[in-house]
């Protein structure tokens, strides 16, 4: 196996496992909740304890996106510059950091969903927008297509990390 394609092979599976434990351990519950509010489309939270309840518009929306954004990022730096070195695979600083670009800007447009949201309108475009909407039989389209949004532009990424 070539060099390129060793930092690709490494880069793409830490990248891939730290994207699943920041979207799905690290993000806050709040984050995942009022992420895609927007003044249209406002997100009621009900506090657990106290059952307060809270209206999120589009300004607590994109906050909660970008902090999302932001851990989600962070938890992928951590896990790919650790990760490499810890299996002896050197990655440069540029390439890394153009990486984790391209992944956290992805995964903002996806996650935060407005106006009229990109993958919503792209699966639409593409013939799978009942797929998108549908939400039975133990299956969520919007989950599905936003996850396999986020695996390709990893994949992206990691061709970017592998860059020499």
């Amino acid at each position: 196996m070539s060099e390129r394609a060793t930092r690709f092979a490494v880069s793409y599976a830490l990248l891939r496992a730290a994207a699943d434990v920041a979207d799905h351990w690290v993000q806050s519950d709040y984050c995942a909740q009022v992420k895609g509010a927007t003044d249209d489309a406002t997100v009621t939270v009900v506090d657990e304890v106290t059952d307060a309840k809270t209206v999120h518009g589009t300004a607590d929306g994109t906050r909660a996106c970008v902090w999302h954004c932001l851990t989600y990022t962070a938890t992928q730096g951590v896990v790919l510059v650790a990760g490499s070195r810890a299996v002896g695979v050197r990655l440069r600083p540029g390439a890394v950091a153009a990486a984790l670009a391209v992944s956290g800007i992805t995964h903002y447009i996806a996650d935060r969903r407005v106006p009229n949201g990109v993958l919503q309108r792209l699966s639409t475009r593409l013939g799978k927008g009942r797929f998108y909407r549908l939400a039975d039989h133990g299956m969520n389209g919007a989950y599905a297509l936003d996850q396999a949004w986020h695996h390709g532009c990893e994949t992206l990424a990691a061709v970017v990390a592998s860059a020499k």
